[in-house]
């Protein structure tokens, strides 16, 4: 999430005026100003870095009425704007239904999508919509890059869906790209392609999270490639991050936006079946916080579960307590460390300095936390025998 994107979802009502806006926003507030929104698990692709392991429906996804009632929860709750994902959200046969409710009730949508379904009369009729958003996945800025992550074909497909968006006059949609380090070089050229089509670049961090921890070895960038990309994105204060890259601030100079863990504080995720979870790149019971059918909705678990409390407590700088850039990189991203199996208050396994890389050495594969939210259309069972980590409060 950052404050020079548009995954702003929260009234500005509910932050304080005394104080700085960084310890504001730590303390937690009383709506997300980020939230994501997971539609469904259902998804025509099967890409190797998907954060949800996405690929089959889940029998308990939420029904259309149950998807209206979370939309007037958070209208009530003055949550202007969500993030929808998934899976693909446009598989789901009342996509328009849900998205044309939430609009009518105040409620803005940018929703992400590999483009496989947008033909020339659904992108007309997205660009009818007010208060709609479309970010399109793409890795690579070639086939050649794109589909040995995505799927073969899955290059055409995306770039077809920007030109029918093109022509249905939809405006400036988002080009989306996770980096990795076969695509770290093409930069460039993705700008390039985004000017090309009048859209918005936004560029996104890998997390070892879902399949995303299978390939996260393989595919994320090297430490030469993270310096060039730090120096890259301050060069260009137009490309939007979405606060993925606070890590690199620990090179010396942060990037735009708030640059801090947001998880449980001002940024959130429901799942398909309604389960709220602290970071989207979270999606393992550890950070399960509730659900939205338990009594009192969303808003119970926003503001009273018992997790996101305790996240919104103070936190130790753990292992960084002796690094002198702790105040800058807040010891980066806490899904990418679960998800290695690094304790929350240590180094991120992408460390600029390398403690990350040090810290991974002593782990052992006992000790990584169990899948228990696979969704792709292959069954897969891994490290069923490994333990659940510590609470929060013990690694505090």
């Amino acid at each position: 999430m950052s404050v020079t994107d548009t995954d702003v979802a929260g009234p500005a009502s509910t932050v304080r005026a005394r104080g700085s806006l960084r310890d504001e926003l730590l303390r937690g507030l009383a709506a997300p100003i980020c939230l994501t929104w997971e539609w469904t698990y259902a998804c025509n692709l099967a890409c190797v870095h998907c954060l949800s392991s996405s690929g089959r429906r889940d029998p308990r996804e939420l029904t259309t009425g149950q998807l209206r009632s979370v939309v007037d929860q958070l209208a009530g709750m003055q949550v202007f704007y969500v993030n929808v994902g998934g899976g693909e959200p446009m598989t789901r046969p009342d996509f328009f239904d849900v998205l044309e409710y939430a609009v009518d009730h105040g409620v803005g949508v940018k929703f992400s999508t590999n483009g496989g379904m947008i033909n020339p009369v659904k992108a007309r009729r997205l660009a009818a919509l007010d208060y709609v958003d479309i970010q399109i996945s793409l890795d690579g800025a070639d086939a050649m890059t794109n589909d040995p992550v995505r799927g073969t074909g899955s290059y055409d497909r995306a770039r077809t869906a920007m030109d029918h968006l093109a022509t249905a006059g939809f405006g400036a949609f988002k080009l989306s790209v996770v980096v990795t380090r076969h695509n770290a070089s093409q930069l460039d050229s993705f700008e390039a392609l985004a000017r090309d089509y009048g859209a918005e670049l936004r560029i996104t961090r890998l997390r070892p999270s879902g399949r995303g921890r299978d390939s996260w070895a393989e595919l994320h960038p090297t430490a030469t490639q993270q310096r060039d990309l730090h120096s890259w994105l301050l060069a260009r204060p137009h490309v939007l991050t979405g606060d993925s890259f606070f890590h690199l601030a620990a090179y010396g100079q942060s990037l735009p936006g708030l640059n801090l863990c947001g998880a449980g504080r001002v940024v959130c995720l429901i799942d398909p079946v309604g389960d709220v979870y602290a970071c989207p790149f979270a999606l393992h019971e550890h950070f399960r916080a509730g659900n939205v059918l338990d009594t009192g909705g969303f808003a119970a678990v926003w503001r009273e579960s018992e997790l996101f409390t305790e996240l919104r407590e103070p936190g130790s700088a753990g292992a960084c307590a002796s690094c002198g850039h702790y105040d800058a990189c807040q010891g980066g991203c806490m899904a990418a460390k679960f998800f290695t199996g690094l304790p929350l208050d240590g180094p991120d396994p992408e460390c600029v300095l390398g403690h990350g890389e040090a810290a991974l050495a002593a782990v052992s594969p006992a000790s990584l936390p169990a899948v228990d939210n696979d969704h792709s259309k292959n069954d897969r069972s891994r490290n069923p025998g490994a333990k659940r980590l510590l609470p929060l409060s013990v690694l505090r």
